[in-house]
């Protein structure tokens, strides 16, 4: 993985994937506090968010059997977050894990030709998140300390190797906000 400066030169767009309550663990829980440090100290802008709703008789239910996630608090954004959210920067994806509608529509209305992802799973939302931004033409840059999967560090790292796969290996960054860990810590 690539190093890469932890604050960008000139405002760029950052994408937060899924940070929300239902999404946090031993596995997770490390990733609001980093994201808030690197949004606190980077040039972000603008800073859009997704948070991932199960529906009822969508395909997690339906064929996995996964009832979680389909109200608050388990959708709602981790307060970690909330000195940045504006509502009207939150896409949902009511039972997706990809790129909603709105948010694509948001994208190209703003003309955006790269943008970092940060975020919760990152073998499943943001996996799906960065292959649908790069098949727009968008190119996706990911920091990979900024991500985790609430699986544990093994889909974390199956995420990444797709990710490298389909996206470049170029496209995956440090953020240098791992404090020496490549789990969460301890």
């Amino acid at each position: 993985m690539t190093e890469t400066p932890l604050l960008p030169a000139a405002p760029e767009p950052l994408l937060v994937v899924d940070v929300q309550h239902g999404f946090i663990n031993p596995f997770t829980q490390h990733i609001p506090a980093r994201i808030a440090r690197l949004i606190a100290e980077g040039s972000w802008d603008p800073i859009l968010f997704t948070k991932f709703i199960n529906i009822e008789g969508g395909p997690f239910h339906r064929f996995i059997g996964w009832h979680d996630c389909t109200l608050p608090p388990e959708t709602d954004l981790v307060p970690e977050m909330a000195p940045w959210v504006r509502e009207e920067l939150v896409f949902s994806k009511p039972g997706s894990v990809g790129i909603s509608s709105e948010l694509a529509s948001y994208l190209r209305e703003h003309e955006i030709e790269r943008i970092t992802i940060v975020g919760i799973d990152t073998d499943m939302c943001v996996l799906k998140i960065a292959m649908d931004v790069f098949d727009m033409t968008i190119q996706p840059i990911i920091l990979t300390d900024c991500c985790a999967s609430t699986a544990g560090l093994q889909s974390h790292l199956a995420g990444l190797a797709v990710l490298a796969r389909n996206i470049g290996a170029q496209q995956l960054r440090d953020a240098g906000l791992g404090d020496g860990f490549l789990a969460a810590p301890v």
